[in-house]
């Protein structure tokens, strides 16, 4: 019976980490994307867009596959500084897993790939007033991916040519880590992730006084994910 037990303990383990050959590239069946989704991290060209107060600053609460083929998604962001609950619906395009939506300029938005069951990821292509806008986003089925999976979505951002510094992360426990820090617990998504890109600001600018004074060599600093998926700040170089 022990031995029953660990075996489905680690059943349960194992099943929550990327498995290869569950990755689905093509011929995708939107309706098993449907359902509860939780934003793990975002990347973009234009890092100003998906930071705090960006027009693309978004965290996704669910998706929705519609009869007509649509994608329906739920989200929340800041409004005149208020967290508000948004839905946008994607139009289906003649391509198997790509959809346009004219929001904050028009947009072609691409399912770059997923394994339903744990994450999927997103490719939206933005052009507003000429200017166009690559971002990357990662969702999962829980608040937290292991770093198998953020290893994964950073792997395929550097396919379009954006680095650790074009990366934010949105982790459960870093909003844990913080919640435990401060007096008053974020209670929105907003609150939480404003939190975290505060954080993140505080380090970087502690690590280029750092380098300026000497002790440091930095080459990056950005949020990125480490082990539990906590966002830490990254320095390339060696130390002097």
């Amino acid at each position: 019976m022990a031995l029953l037990l660990l075996g489905l303990g680690l059943s349960l383990v194992f099943a929550q980490d990327l498995n290869p050959r569950a990755i689905v590239r093509r011929n995708y069946d939107i309706s098993k994307v449907s359902g509860t989704w939780y934003s793990i991290s975002m990347a973009s060209t234009d890092m100003k867009r998906i930071e705090e107060n960006g027009d693309l600053w978004v965290f996704v609460q669910s998706i929705e596959s519609l009869e007509n083929g649509g994608l329906r998604f739920s989200f929340h962001f800041m409004v005149h500084g208020e967290c508000v609950e948004v839905a946008v619906v994607c139009d289906k395009t003649d391509k198997n897993g790509e959809y346009t939506v004219t929001y904050l300029g028009e947009n072609r938005l691409l399912v770059s790939e997923t394994d339903y069951r744990l994450y999927i990821t997103f490719h939206l292509w933005n052009v507003r007033n000429g200017t166009e806008t690559q971002v990357l986003a990662l969702y999962g089925r829980i608040p937290e991916l292991k770093p198998s999976f953020l290893e994964r979505f950073e792997k395929i951002c550097k396919t379009y040519g954006l680095g650790p510094e074009n990366i934010v992360t949105m982790s459960s426990k870093g909003e844990q880590r913080h919640q435990v820090r401060s007096s008053h617990a974020p209670d929105t998504p907003c609150e939480r992730n404003t939190v975290r890109l505060k954080e993140w600001r505080r380090v970087k600018a502690a690590n280029l006084k750092r380098a300026r004074e000497g002790d440091i060599c930095v080459g990056v600093v950005a949020p990125v994910s480490a082990s539990g998926g906590i966002m830490q700040a990254v320095t390339t170089g060696e130390n002097r």
